[in-house]
């Protein structure tokens, strides 16, 4: 069976691009364009892991991060989080449910190895 993964991300081709390469492995994809969306997209499909932008628009990846924590039915979902920035990462690994990030533009074989890695340990 096909573990299920949650991408949210505000940018529409960062998305379509890591849909189709993490289908291409076998993984079944599901996509949200922002917190609140992707808020709602957890809790209907209980991914095995969860994708998350830092930087979005209404609901950005903390507080996604801290509504995903604070609901006994979500709060086991591992997160892996996306960021175009490369300083305050040891903060990022640091948040509660966060099992790693990537910098943009990120290495897919690099984000395939956390993803991995991720699902294992969870």
């Amino acid at each position: 069976m096909a573990k299920k993964i949650l991408i949210v991300d505000d940018e529409a081709d960062v998305v379509k691009v890591l849909k189709k390469r993490l289908e291409d492995f076998q993984f079944d994809v599901v996509t949200a364009y922002d917190g609140d969306e992707g808020l709602d997209k957890v809790r209907a499909e209980k991914p095995q892991l969860v994708i998350l932008d830092v930087m979005m628009p209404n609901v950005d990846g903390y507080t996604f991060l801290r509504e995903l924590k604070a609901d006994p039915a979500t709060d086991g979902t591992p997160v892996i989080m996306l960021t175009a920035k490369g300083d305050g990462l040891r903060e990022l690994f640091a948040l509660e449910g966060v099992c790693g990030y990537v910098t943009k533009p990120y290495d897919v074989d690099v984000l395939l190895q956390k993803i991995n890695q991720c699902i294992r340990q969870h």
